[in-house]
């Protein structure tokens, strides 16, 4: 891939394009990354929420207050990402991203839950247990130092990345929201085409996660399957951007 992709996003994103690479990347990576940890929004309503800040309802249908929030939440926590994408990653940048995604929701309101900072009860990612809360801010400072020592970042190594910050699994919740963001920043960084995880396609990415130890091409070949989808919406906006370049 040419070097190019972020300033093209920052681009359509400064000039409010409509329907462009920009617009498409926050409705399909909010949709998909939400629908993952369990949002009941559709694709169509994310998309019209996104352009007319409005929810589109069937008769008798409801919607959850914090799925329509998050949502919301997820395109200003791109828009962040996207203005320090090429900035070092950082422990408070992390933190900044999670607290745009649980800004006003529910769970702010909750006395224990801490939103923009660490865990204080203890968690597991499926069935598995995570990093004890006391030890979460040293585990996450010893990730992003290995990380950062690596002089030539592949999409593998943020991968890796992925996989060790969902095993400490610092946050309360949306840790898997936070991670993806992550994963996105972290390849418009390096150069690499970013990639989307589709919703359907989470019990691939969630046994990826679970087997990573014992093998990492289930979640490897998740993530490359993701950065093709990509790819092929890259190549239809920005033809000269392309995987193959």
């Amino acid at each position: 891939m040419k070097q190019g992709l972020l300033e093209r996003l920052r681009e359509e994103k400064e000039m409010k394009l409509k329907g462009g690479l920009y617009h498409q990347t926050q409705i399909k990576l909010a949709y998909n990354s939400n629908r993952i940890e369990g949002s009941l929004l559709s694709e169509d309503q994310t998309r019209y929420i996104y352009e007319t800040n409005t929810l589109n309802m069937e008769p008798n249908e409801t919607a959850n207050v914090d799925d329509i929030i998050e949502t919301i939440n997820h395109f200003s926590c791109f828009d962040y990402m996207l203005t320090y994408a090429d900035e070092e990653l950082t422990e408070d940048m992390i933190k900044e991203f999670h607290r745009l995604l649980k800004r006003n929701t529910s769970d702010e309101r909750k006395e224990w839950f801490r939103v923009g900072d660490y865990k204080t009860r203890p968690n597991v990612a499926g069935d598995t247990k995570t990093t004890a809360p006391s030890k979460v801010g040293l585990e996450i400072q010893k990730l992003l130092a290995n990380y950062h020592q690596k002089k030539d970042i592949k999409v593998e190594d943020i991968v890796d990345f992925h996989y060790r910050f969902e095993s400490i699994h610092p946050f309360q919740d949306g840790n898997g929201r936070v991670g993806r963001i992550i994963m996105f920043k972290e390849c418009l960084k390096n150069d690499i085409l970013p990639f989307i995880i589709d919703h359907e396609h989470k019990l691939f990415y969630y046994r990826g996660l679970k087997e990573y130890k014992s093998e990492k091409g289930f979640l490897m070949g998740t993530c490359l399957s993701s950065q093709d989808q990509y790819d092929a919406m890259v190549s239809y906006f920005y033809p000269d951007l392309t995987q193959s370049d």
